[in-house]
């Protein structure tokens, strides 16, 4: 059996599409294979996982999670420490890897005072109250990245990737169109998350341009299909639009040549 591994670094949107969508006991989506057996007889996929913080905490950390983290029994839920400090995106053998940049998007850091490093506490409001005391007497918080930050992260990411591999690199954009938000006259507003996503997709429209990696244009498979239906909330999917998205990733793999030629439809 034909067998494509593919490292994906990133949160639900691409944890959900790839690997399967599940919610309580009931598996609503089983994953890209689903396609991917049905298309290509005797090949499969092996997606390995990895949440992802935001794309500068990837570029500050070193690999090692810093002691006084590693000795607390901190309550991290999916953002596991070895996780956020992860270097395996530059060191993975794989043969495509997918990333993200919902993470950029949404995601709030603290910056250790003293050491620099970045942080995500994941569910904080459940540590002990001594833990929650050291974050806030030694944590500051950061802003939230700029597209043109993202951006410039990216590049670096990229920058890094290729000098390993020449595997394709596949990022997922974001929907813009965000459920209740109907503006008609953007005068005197500050920035809406919808017009925040805009920016976004078109900084990861020019880091194609610019480092040839591929874009999963979940916008526009979106906006093909109907957000009203594919859509649950701001960021994340039903079951249908998770497929669909599964769908594009098979498409432009199989640009690339990762499957053998496909079954007669």
């Amino acid at each position: 059996m034909a067998r494509l591994a593919i490292f994906a670094k990133g949160n639900l949107d691409v944890k959900n599409s790839l690997h399967s969508y599940v919610q309580g006991d009931k598996v609503l989506w089983n994953g890209i294979n689903e396609i991917v057996r049905r298309l290509y007889p005797g090949a499969a996929v092996h997606v390995q996982h990895e949440t992802w913080t935001r794309s500068d905490a990837l570029l500050m950390s070193d690999g090692v999670v810093p002691a006084e983290i590693e000795s607390r029994s901190l309550s991290l839920g999916s953002y596991t420490a070895a996780a956020q400090f992860s270097q395996k995106l530059f060191a993975v053998e794989c043969a495509a890897i997918v990333l993200s940049i919902q993470t950029d998007l949404t995601t709030s850091l603290l910056r250790r005072r003293g050491c620099g490093y970045f942080f995500y506490p994941n569910q904080s409001k459940t540590w002990s109250s001594d833990d929650r005391n050291w974050m806030r007497e030694n944590f500051e918080r950061l802003g939230p990245l700029t597209p043109e930050e993202s951006l410039q992260n990216y590049f670096q990411i990229v920058e890094k990737i290729r000098r390993r591999t020449q595997a394709p690199i596949l990022v997922y954009n974001v929907s813009a169109v965000v459920p209740g938000e109907d503006v008609h006259c953007y005068e005197g507003m500050e920035e809406s998350f919808a017009t925040r996503i805009r920016r976004f997709n078109l900084g990861l429209v020019e880091l194609s341009e610019r480092t040839g990696i591929d874009i999963i244009d979940v916008d526009r498979i979106v906006a093909r299909a109907g957000a009203d239906k594919l859509k649950s909330d701001a960021l994340h999917l039903t079951a249908e639009g998770y497929e669909l998205i599964a769908q594009e990733v098979v498409r432009v793999l199989d640009d690339h040549g990762c499957f053998p030629p496909a079954r007669a439809m």
